[in-house]
């Protein structure tokens, strides 16, 4: 009994590695396309449509020979991480990857918008979930990429004004409104940008990028403290431990009160 149970239970753990390999990539098209055909050949079979079950038959047959065929890069690939025991540890492997790239395009747009004087608001949706915030804009469900974040901040355009909300790795949408903090002891020289992901922070625990329109600072929300006039490096680390957990190295940065003074 427990046999047949760790036999199923190693089955089902191919399978889903098998499944984290392949998405993303052409194969998964391929194996919906596989389950149409078996649907169709079950469905001929209960029918009794001999002619379309031969057919189906015939392509299930030869299909694994042309799979075998189509996908054969694909494969020896596979059959090299195998060898090298790293197919199991791909998933991990494309997360860090995927974290990597995550970080880069942020830093790359906030650097280029810092620099010119840019004005932008980004927030990053965490546990708590932003879909009341992302209904009162515009939606997107884009890649996240530095230059599609540059162009939606570019003034004048019909999406720069507003917040631009981040689901997991993509650009839920842009233009979002996002509540105002209350508190009177935000400091007079913070704008409505500021105010907005102070605000924000104080309701969720989204992580929240200000590009300072007036001076080009760099500022960070995190479950409502306010971190102003960071340098870039000291942005990526604060952004890589805020989103994903990562502890920075030690480096000195400045955190501000609301009322502006450093602590």
């Amino acid at each position: 009994m427990l046999l047949n149970i760790l036999d199923i239970l190693l089955v089902w753990f191919v399978i889903y590695k098998i499944l984290t390999l392949i998405k993303g990539t052409k194969a998964v098209q391929l194996l919906k396309g596989i389950f149409v055909i078996v649907i169709i050949r079950i469905i001929t079979l209960y029918l009794g449509l001999n002619t379309l079950s031969w057919m189906t038959q015939q392509v299930i047959d030869y299909g694994f020979l042309a799979i075998i065929i189509i996908f054969q890069p694909e494969l020896r690939r596979a059959l090299e991480q195998l060898g090298r025991g790293k197919l199991f540890a791909r998933s991990s492997m494309q997360e860090n990857e995927e974290r990597d790239r995550l970080i880069a395009a942020m830093k790359k747009s906030v650097s280029y918008m810092a620099k010119r004087r840019i004005g932008a608001l980004v927030s990053i949706e965490k546990d708590t979930g932003l879909n009341d915030y992302i209904e009162t804009g515009i939606s997107m469900n884009s890649d996240i990429s530095s230059e599609l974040m540059i162009n939606l901040f570019i003034p004048n355009t019909p999406l720069h004004d507003g917040a631009v909300i981040l689901q997991k790795n993509r650009i839920a949408a842009a233009a979002c409104y996002l509540p105002l903090s209350e508190s009177p002891f935000i400091s007079k020289e913070l704008g409505t940008r500021h105010r907005a992901a102070i605000g924000i922070s104080e309701v969720t625990d989204a992580v929240t990028i200000v590009v300072s329109e007036e001076t080009g600072g760099i500022s960070l929300t995190v479950n409502g403290e306010l971190f102003r006039d960071l340098s870039i490096d000291d942005f990526e680390q604060r952004l890589r431990k805020a989103w994903f957990g990562d502890e920075p190295t030690e480096k000195a940065t400045s955190r501000w009160s609301w009322k502006g003074g450093k602590k």
